[in-house]
């Protein structure tokens, strides 16, 4: 397994399964992920041939002990007797390490010869061959509540698959780190891509098991399909919390800033300016080579996660955000200012955004772009969604399993 510990930056003594909770200080009850609860779902597999859907980030409760991580759910399985027939893995493949977009090619697990089946790249792997190998699937997979994070994009892939095959569907919940508020537009389906499949605003604000009872319910599978679900909750959580990840839910999401901060710098994905792939602290700055020298500076090189990043190895003038305060990025949510600054810093108008449209499927929607070139404020913007937000609020709560 990937053994690099996600660190946050400014949670002291920030250990697996501490919670900090907005506004309260340390809440001292103990996390339990759907995972770990092995009574409620294990008993209901007996006999059955099972798949999983998980990665790297699949540890049995996110625990940590003195030998390192705790069991991978596939293992955990394995020991109790379960038939683990397929492991589906997401973009980034099942060990988490690929590049964003790179094909994984599906292939064996060393450990336990489970097969593993790519569900990333053109083959899905959804086909008679592959829904004939089980006949329940487990989910077990962090992530971290952002609409272009595409992870909810393959569970409802295969959620569509399993309903059109009539295999059941068990998500083991995970808290979502980015839980706590929702913010941004509703995604305009004319922009539906890999990188924004749902209805839903760019930060969410729901856990799996949460997005996976709506999209059954709103009935966003095609042809109004509904999938045999089930979900095992988590308990001792709830929205307020914010919760630490053990291991990086992607390559380049290498801390908790980075998680928190992926809400506003991923924009700049869709532009000529480099997030910092291909440094220690992706998505914790922002540059370009034309960009004013403020006095902080950086290279992107070719490494392990950003083989070949935007910029590769030339010298970008930006901005540090590595060490601005959590609780500063908590208020802030979505902030439009660093693409917004970079952009004047630039001065080059449409040609900001590339020769592509992916900043228009990262936004969801088309005006985001056209305030910017307009020369509207970050505020402005902003104020544009607001209704969009108090919308989703009202129609995400007969799903929400958690307290708000």
């Amino acid at each position: 397994m990937n053994t690099f510990l996600l660190r946050s930056l400014a949670l002291s003594s920030c250990l697996a399964l501490c919670l900090v909770s907005c506004g309260r200080g340390r809440d001292e009850t103990r996390l339990t992920l759907g995972d770990e609860r092995f009574g409620e779902y294990v008993p209901g597999l007996k006999g059955k041939r099972v798949a999983v859907f998980s990665n790297q980030t699949g540890i049995v409760g996110n625990v940590v002990t003195d030998n390192g991580f705790g069991p991978h759910l596939v293992d955990a399985l394995i020991e109790r007797g379960v038939d683990v027939e397929a492991i589906f893995s997401p973009e980034h493949g099942f060990r988490g390490d690929a590049d964003a977009g790179e094909r994984v090619e599906s292939s064996v697990d060393e450990k336990t010869g489970v097969e593993i089946l790519s569900l990333y790249g053109k083959n899905r792997n959804l086909g008679d061959e592959a829904m004939g190998k089980f006949d329940v699937l487990l989910v077990d997979i962090q992530d971290v509540g952002l609409r272009y994070y595409t992870y909810y994009v393959t569970m409802h892939h295969l959620m569509e698959a399993c309903a059109n095959y009539g295999k059941k569907v068990i998500i083991l919940d995970r808290p979502n780190p980015n839980g706590f508020y929702v913010d941004g537009p509703i995604l305009d389906l004319n922009y539906r891509s890999g990188v924004g499949w749902l209805p839903i605003p760019t930060v969410h604000g729901m856990t799996l098991g949460e997005l996976a009872l709506m999209i059954n319910g709103e009935g966003w599978l095609d042809g109004d399909l509904k999938c045999d679900l089930e979900v095992v909750p988590c308990l001792g959580y709830d929205h307020s919390m914010k919760t630490s990840l053990i291991i990086p839910p992607s390559p380049n999401l290498k801390t908790m800033r980075a998680v928190y901060l992926y809400a506003s710098t991923c924009y700049f994905e869709g532009t000529v300016v480099s997030l910092g792939r291909g440094t220690d602290h992706p998505f914790e700055m922002f540059g370009h080579p034309d960009m004013p020298d403020r006095g902080y500076s950086f290279t992107p090189r070719s490494v392990p996660g950003a083989k070949n990043p935007l910029l590769l190895d030339r010298e970008c003038h930006g901005v540090d955000l590595s060490s601005k305060p959590l609780e500063e990025i908590w208020d802030e949510g979505i902030n439009l200012e660093y693409v917004a600054t970079a952009f004047k810093d630039l001065d080059m108008g449409e040609a900001f955004f590339g020769k592509n449209n992916f900043f228009d499927l990262l936004a969801g929607v088309g005006y985001i772009k056209e305030m910017i070139l307009a020369g509207a404020t970050a505020q402005e913007i902003k104020a544009r969604w607001k209704d969009d937000v108090e919308a989703f609020k009202v129609k995400r709560r007969p799903y929400l399993l958690y307290p708000e």
